[in-house]
């Protein structure tokens, strides 16, 4: 991709429906390098090898894979370099529901493996919080948050509640974005939000 090129569009939102692209994303490795392109955005290969700790020619595999499956696009060169080749995320959100993948066993099976990796990262992110968290100040400290709420809700409560979170959550993501692309820096830092809701009996 060269500079005369036009800058790939991003999708807002995608919702995998497909066992192949829920398979192709679940995979360890690569939850870890999209996870990291969300979070840093456009990358090289090399750039990413470093901040997932594996080979260059690894990772550069998993990154076609990802784009094979429209998960990831090209970006445009940020460097002044044009043999070197950029990835980003195609979406700013990606989600998958269970409901896509119910009727088959093999769909079912992929979809609980992912969710299970998914929230194995969660919980290694967190703990690696945890295992720094003298190093980022009172203040974070503070303003860091680790609850647990008991609700008696029907399925429509819940999912109302889950989309009012969701939509308090994105306000506050673009409210983020504004400040900062207005110049407000200072004091910012990524924020994982984590949240999981879900039935259980005793």
């Amino acid at each position: 991709m060269n500079d005369k090129q036009p800058k790939p569009k991003r999708e807002e939102s995608r919702r995998i429906t497909d066992v192949g692209t829920l398979k192709a994303f679940g995979h360890p490795l690569r939850l870890k390098v999209y996870g990291t392109l969300r979070v840093a955005g456009p990358s090289t290969a090399s750039q990413l090898a470093s901040q997932v700790d594996e080979a260059v020619s690894l990772v550069s595999y998993h990154l076609r894979k990802l784009a094979e499956h429209g998960l990831i696009v090209e970006a445009e060169v940020q460097s002044g370099d044009a043999r070197e080749r950029w990835w980003q995320a195609a979406q700013d959100t990606l989600s998958f529901r269970h409901e896509d993948f119910k009727d088959t066993p093999e769909g079912a099976a992929t979809h609980t493996a992912v969710v299970r990796a998914l929230i194995a990262q969660r919980e290694e992110q967190y703990n690696t919080y945890l295992d720094q968290q003298a190093a980022w100040g009172a203040e974070w400290r503070i303003a860091a948050d680790q609850s647990d709420f008991l609700a008696r809700l029907n399925p429509a409560e819940l999912t109302r509640l889950n989309a009012e979170i969701h939509a308090l959550i994105k306000t506050y993501e673009e409210q983020g974005k504004a400040a900062e692309a207005a110049g407000d820096t200072k004091g910012r830092e990524n924020v994982a939000v984590h949240l999981a809701s879900f039935p259980f009996r005793i």
